[in-house]
């Protein structure tokens, strides 16, 4: 029996705004997608994005002198519940996703803040100026906290049947989520003569203890391994059927009026890497190393990357996610007079 053909997908290509990403906002552009592929994966990526993904809360307190959340805390002008509605706003950025603990000690009259508590090391305070209680003259706020990581929304794990704690520990409900708004927006794009392909852009709003490029990744990888237990049979090779020797690339995408052949922008590959604005570090490790221009830069291995005179981890890391941005990564081995045959074929 002959093995069945089946048709080639599109295939997307990704870039992040680098003109608008930080730490806690980023726009994703996916294009082209096949026609009502942007509102399927779009949907998709926003119900994980908000609810799938991993972060670090705050799920149980012990403060002193107070055994319930209904106390009054004597020397704080706050009562308890107002203390623990405060601590629920507090942003904690875990490096190792283990367990930690933090302590706020203030003694006499001052406001207290996020910035006076004392975490463990792999813990780090974002909103240090959001204050927890405004403690009187003679008054003291001492509280120890307990950092859990968790998914989406966690109900306080109060003990069952035990309305005190031994300990005085207080249990809170928790949102570990470090995501806090996601929108998308599909768009008609066109591929060659065709008008009804897909154009999908992602902005996604984040605390900023993880990138919006990290989250994109993390939910991605979520949503990729839940689908494939999915498959009954073998997979599909779709990636094999759908991808494109560019040596045959005729179509050539418009975007922000720089040439994309393949999803490539030649004319950024050409540039000299200051086009992507690297810290002065990483920056001067390149060019010392006679990489200049953003070619140069994607052709080399990551073991070549990691072997230059002083290119630390970090400098490594902000690379790769700065090509990321681009659609772009190391080892492309592309050659740059072929990307300018193709270029100038497109514009005939």
């Amino acid at each position: 029996m002959d093995k069945k053909t089946y048709r080639p997908l599109t295939i997307p290509k990704l870039g992040w705004d680098s003109k608008t990403l930080t730490a806690s906002f980023g726009q994703l552009t996916a294009q082209p997608l096949e026609p009502g592929f942007g509102i399927t994966l779009g949907n998709a990526l926003r119900r994980i994005l908000l609810g799938g993904i991993e972060g670090s809360a705050v799920t149980a307190v012990i403060i002193k002198g107070v055994n319930n959340e209904f106390s009054v805390l004597p020397g704080v002008v706050e009562d308890a519940m107002q203390v623990i509605l405060n601590i629920k706003e507090i942003v904690v950025c875990n490096k190792t996703g283990q367990p930690g603990k933090m302590r706020l000690l203030v003694q006499g009259e001052a406001a207290a803040t996020v910035g006076d508590i004392v975490a463990d090391e792999h813990l780090e305070l974002l909103n240090k100026e959001h204050v927890i209680a405004q403690v009187a003259a003679g008054g003291s706020l001492d509280i120890e906290f307990y950092v859990e990581t968790g998914r989406g929304y966690q109900p306080a794990q109060w003990p069952i049947g035990q309305a005190l704690q031994s300990d005085n520990r207080i249990y809170l409900d928790a949102m570990f989520s470090p995501v806090l708004k996601v929108a998308y927006d599909v768009q008609k794009t066109r591929v060659g003569g065709t008008i009804d392909y897909d154009k999908l852009v992602l902005s996604v709003f984040t605390d900023g203890t993880e990138t919006p490029v990290d989250v994109v990744n993390y939910a991605v990888s979520v949503l990729r391994t839940q689908l494939e237990h999915f498959l009954t049979s073998t997979e599909i090779p779709f990636n094999e059927i759908s991808a494109v020797d560019i040596e045959s690339v005729e179509d050539v995408l418009q975007d922000e009026g720089e040439e994309l052949v393949q999803g490539l922008r030649v004319d950024l590959l050409v540039k000299p890497i200051d086009a992507l604005e690297f810290s002065v570090r990483a920056h001067n490790c390149l060019i010392n190393a006679g990489v200049t221009r953003v070619i140069d830069l994607v052709n080399l291995t990551e073991d070549e990357l990691q072997k230059i005179k002083n290119f630390g981890r970090k400098s490594f890391e902000e690379v790769k996610e700065g090509l990321k941005q681009y659609g772009l990564t190391l080892g492309m081995n592309l050659n740059e007079a072929d990307l300018l045959k193709l270029k100038d074929k497109a514009k005939e």
